[in-house]
């Protein structure tokens, strides 16, 4: 199992994103949380198989319909606390 810290900067809060990357996460089996920032950006960390997480950050380049993602910063992680599903916040 990897963990990924995803961070989506662009026209991303209040466009459904969050909803659209649990929906996404939950079909692909993976696990973690998803969450606004203050700055406006959405950050997801994801737990899962390398594949799954690698089409969720490709599925996060596009976004929901409404959204305009200008730049996705991917950062691999240590885990250290293993989820048990994934949730929005």
């Amino acid at each position: 199992m990897e963990q990924l810290r995803i961070r989506i900067v662009g026209h991303v809060q209040g466009v459904f994103f969050r909803a659209f990357v649990r929906d996404s996460a939950i079909q692909l089996g993976l696990k973690g949380v998803v969450r606004n920032e203050s700055v406006g950006s959405v950050e997801v960390v994801v737990q899962g198989e390398k594949d799954k997480l690698q089409r969720l950050v490709a599925l996060c380049r596009g976004g929901p319909p409404l959204a305009l993602v200008d730049k996705v910063e991917v950062s691999k992680e240590k885990v250290e606390k293993v989820f048990g599903n994934f949730k929005m916040e």
